[in-house]
């Protein structure tokens, strides 16, 4: 008793001086009144899978499918101790740390309920809850971490009991059981978990916010499936308004953080403003960085005086970011992206890397054949599992430095150390915007009503997450990857340093199925040497020609290798 009397004084105590966070008009601000941008990530893949994070989205898209699937490799038991370890090793204290690091000053938790309480079907008495404290220990640690850090995390119910929509990837619908919608006892429990995750953080200064319900997708009276032409939403807003309700019985401090229909974004119906510290959250994927994007989100602070936060985006190129967060600076909006943890991932800021064993369950559960024993599953999938720990992931560095120094700072930065004489791989050219680190006629996704416009960016998807087309390079000599798919005007700069002035030669290691030339020239446009790259009868057939006299200048150079024809493959060249 006396150690919580002393805990309990201690986070009082620490309102003080913390920064707690509350609504004032249009802005969220600190406790002493100071506007706060959130620069947020969420931990995506973590508490909940979606398919496609796990590379298992053509034949198991929700988690309890994904879980049925590892259950009939390696049994229930194995796939217990497979989540276990994975949600083990997942997120620790060292993710929080980097991120703070990074620069990010908010976390949003996508939350499972199942690892809060047991589904209504399996509570043993009807109408009541079970607690797991699984899931309470992990937001415990996950809080602590990030209080250590002094950023913010943000509870997010992602998968509410029965699901809270038709896109049931999201939140792990399985449609053979009664809906959130559909039943009551489903709402009760939403509502009083949110009720015992209010009464356990209640006093904690570093929680940032409640977020209700992500991104609901139903249709309760429309025609569209996912409620995007829902005019009154009218359960919805009773729902979060009843979730409220329970949590302002135990805590008057944290924000509240409302979601509309449509993934988010349809706020039709709205109903009056039912509390004083409440904001309204947005999602935003695929489309233009403009403020006609926005315009919806823009509208609903201005009518109703109340934040907007932008709670979920991401999933497209460093390009795409730095122009979405520089459009949300302008507005003060703060965002969080998503998501922290994929396999073969390129568009996020960490990547979790694949292995051969795991690449072939994949295999068998999309297109059966032989079934691999309970061993090998086993192994593959702990050893996947230990890949989720921080010191395997591989940190992307492009990407961290597209989502904050290039928001502000037009200039380049070397992607390595690079020392001439040496070798120069074609994939490390500058980190920095496009137009001055590189220029790549495809290097956005948007889903816009022009077909055109659809681009996959890096279309070789390894490596970085530029425009720039990155694959997988089996040359003798290599760092794994090659550039191809280049379109004449497109270039890449690289900045590397020389001992001395004089005249050097570049010794180009190229493919290409046609006969092609590529100039090189110094950041400034003067041109140092134009070269002929004759075909090599393939894209998989790499030769190596030379440019001789090329002048440098000692210390610092910056040149660029600009591509004359389609279709070069570049995968390095060696300065001499």
């Amino acid at each position: 008793m006396k150690r919580v009397i002393l805990l309990s004084a201690l986070l009082l105590s620490q309102f003080g001086t913390s920064q707690l966070l509350k609504t004032s008009g249009k802005k969220i601000v600190n406790d002493r009144g100071e506007n706060v941008q959130l620069r947020g990530l969420g931990l995506g893949g973590w508490m909940l899978q979606e398919g496609y994070m796990l590379k298992t989205a053509d034949f198991a898209g929700p988690q309890y499918k994904i879980k049925e699937k590892i259950a009939e490799l390696i049994g229930e038991d194995g796939m217990n101790n497979f989540y276990k370890a994975y949600l083990k090793n997942g997120i620790t204290k060292q993710d929080i740390d980097f991120l703070a690091k990074a620069g990010f000053n908010s976390i949003r938790l996508p939350m499972h309920y199942n690892l809060y309480t047991l589904p209504i079907e399996k509570e043993p008495t009807k109408g009541k809850n079970t607690w797991l404290e699984e899931g309470f220990k992990m937001t415990d640690d996950l809080l602590q971490w990030c209080a250590d850090n002094k950023i913010y995390l943000i509870l997010d119910l992602h998968a509410a009991p029965g699901g809270q929509g038709n896109d049931v990837n999201i939140s792990d619908n399985d449609k053979s059981k009664p809906s959130l919608w559909e039943n009551e006892e489903n709402q009760k429990k939403t509502i009083a978990l949110w009720k015992k995750l209010a009464e356990r953080y209640k006093d904690s200064p570093w929680i940032g916010g409640y977020d209700l319900i992500n991104e609901p997708n139903i249709n309760f009276t429309g025609k569209n499936p996912n409620g995007t032409d829902e005019m009154s939403n009218a359960p919805l807003w009773k729902l979060q308004k009843d979730i409220t309700a329970a949590i302002r019985e135990v805590d008057q401090k944290h924000i509240i953080f409302i979601e509309g229909n449509g993934w988010g974004n349809n706020y039709n119906g709205l109903i009056p403003i039912w509390d004083n510290n409440m904001a309204f959250s947005f999602h935003k994927y695929w489309n233009y960085n403009d403020e006609p994007t926005i315009k919806a989100a823009l509208d609903l602070r201005e009518k109703y005086n109340m934040p907007i936060w932008l709670g979920e985006t991401g999933e497209n190129s460093n390009v795409w970011f730095t122009e979405l967060i520089q459009l949300l600076d302008q507005h003060n909006i703060g965002y969080a992206f998503w998501p922290m943890k994929k396999i073969d991932n390129i568009a996020g800021i960490t990547n979790v890397k694949t292995t051969p064993e795991y690449e072939k369950l994949l295999e068998y559960w999309k297109n059966g054949g032989e079934k691999p024993s309970k061993e090998y599953a086993t192994k593959a999938l702990m050893q996947i599992a230990d890949h989720y720990k921080f010191n395997n992931v591989e940190i992307k560095n492009d990407v961290i430095d597209a989502m904050f120094r290039q928001v502000t700072d037009g200039s380049t930065k070397p992607f390595k150390n690079h020392q001439i004489p040496g070798k120069i791989f074609a994939t490390e050219y500058d980190l920095g915007r496009i137009g001055s680190a590189y220029q790549d006629k495809d290097f956005i996704n948007l889903w816009v009503s022009d077909p055109a416009k659809r681009s996959e960016w890096n279309s070789g998807q390894q490596m970085r997450n530029d425009g720039v087309d990155i694959y997988q390079c089996n040359d003798k000599v290599t760092n794994q990857y090659y550039v191809g798919k280049t379109e004449s005007g497109e270039w890449l700069q690289y900045t590397f340093t020389t001992k001395s002035a004089k005249n050097y030669s570049f010794d180009i290691r190229y493919s290409s199925s046609k006969d092609s030339k590529i100039r090189i020239e110094t950041a400034s446009g003067k041109n140092l040497a134009t070269v002929s790259l004759p075909s090599t009868g393939g894209n998989e057939n790499w030769k190596t020609v030379s440019a001789k006299n090329i002048n440098l200048q000692k210390g610092e150079n910056k040149i660029r290798i600009i591509f004359e024809n389609d279709g070069v493959n570049l995968n390095y060249f060696e300065i001499k």
